[in-house]
């Protein structure tokens, strides 16, 4: 096994991950919708609903940090240690999504179950959206500058500088918030479609979630495609390191939508997402009968993710471009771990396989019994 070979398999399980936390997302959707829904019974199915989940989706964020840490720690220092305001903004959310779920019917409650619902509101649209922000700087760029040789400086061994908002910009560039809004009303949408299949028969609430499903899934459709439209337009940064060691950025005119051409395979996996994600949509939407969506839409968005990474990632592309200096942009040759660190993390990465059989098999058994609103009043739940 080669570096090369090592870098490549391991933006693989990056990209794995993150299509997994991005399907998750969905449990976030959920919690947008509370505030939205006035009956308390329905309140109930939605945070129930959603609570079965949405330790999967903070355990995956966790791993993922974790993986991006362990293979391509120049990203992690230089994103999460230099964009901290972005970043501390999307782990506080989470955090007190966290809080919610475990003290929201808590005996004692001095804060009310209104204020822990607004939380779980707060934490779904700021984490959908700041992720999607996060994603979206994989091709826009960011602030930043790196310089290696300072970690020899005793006086401040700080290999890298961001610009004086820490992050603050990336959350305010309109760029960004095109794929951040994507993803927040995919999750929403997804949330919708995963109801309709967990949920016991309740017509008139399974109605309602069909027309949320249309409505949030024409928005996301709109945002998704505004996204697709500025990406395969937009100029990339092609790194490539001269005989010397020294990376080499040239600025590339429709380098994205090369990419696409010349990996063919990822080109191949937009399109079958794309297709699944709105098979999954529309026939739930006009089928009544129908309510295998959010499977459909998960596979889809898994592979339209997994997709955009390699794009990024593969293809002598710069993941994340820098603004202030190109030279400094970040790929995963000059990112990743050392060689021998790669390859016994990925003795380790065997255990991944056995690990998602148990996530399977846990929402298997949490599934296999429908929620209704009759085991809402005999169980104990959120």
């Amino acid at each position: 096994m080669t570096l090369e070979y090592l870098q490549n398999y391991w933006w693989l399980l990056v990209s794995v991950l993150g299509s997994a936390l991005v399907f998750l997302l969905f449990v976030q959707g959920g919690q947008t919708m509370l505030l939205g829904t006035r009956s308390d019974e329905d309140r109930s199915l939605i945070i129930n609903a959603m609570g079965r989940k949405w330790e999967l989706t903070f355990t995956t964020l966790v791993v993922f940090g974790g993986a991006f840490f362990a293979s391509f720690p120049l990203f992690y220092s230089t994103s999460f240690g230099g964009a901290y305001w972005l970043w501390m903004l999307i782990l506080l959310s989470f955090v007190i999504q966290a809080v919610s779920y475990e003290y929201r019917r808590k005996p004692g409650n001095v804060l009310g179950t209104g204020t822990y619902d607004l939380f779980l509101f707060i934490n779904g649209c700021v984490g959908c959206i700041l992720l999607g922000v996060a994603v979206s700087m994989f091709f826009f760029g960011a602030d930043f500058t790196v310089v290696k040789s300072n970690v020899l400086d005793s006086a401040s061994p700080v290999i890298s500088q961001w610009g004086p908002t820490h992050g603050f910009e990336a959350i305010f560039n309109w760029k960004n918030l095109i794929l951040g809004v994507a993803v927040l009303f995919l999750a929403r949408t997804q949330a919708c479609l995963y109801m309709i299949n967990c949920l016991g028969s309740d017509p008139k609430f399974t109605a309602s979630l069909r027309q949320r499903a249309l409505i949030n899934g024409g928005i996301f459709v709109v945002f998704v495609l505004w996204f697709l439209a500025m990406l395969l337009t937009a100029v990339g940064y092609t790194a490539v390191s001269n005989a010397y060691g020294e990376l080499e950025v040239t600025l590339t005119p429709y380098k994205y939508f090369h990419n696409y051409v010349n990996l063919w395979w990822a080109g191949l996996a937009l399109l079958i997402g794309v297709v699944a994600v709105l098979y999954g949509i529309g026939r739930t939407v006009f089928d009544k009968g129908f309510r295998s969506g959010i499977w459909y839409s998960g596979i889809g968005t898994a592979l339209v993710v997994m997709s955009l990474f390699w794009v990024a990632g593969y293809g002598d592309t710069a993941y994340y471009p820098s603004l202030a200096d190109p030279a400094s942009s970040l790929t995963i040759r000059n990112s990743s771990s050392s060689e021998f660190t790669l390859k016994v993390m990925s003795f380790v990465s065997i255990l991944v396989p056995f690990v998602l059989a148990y996530i399977a098999y846990a929402w298997y058994s949490m599934d296999r019994k429908k929620l209704t609103p009759k085991e809402l009043e005999t169980d104990h739940h959120y």
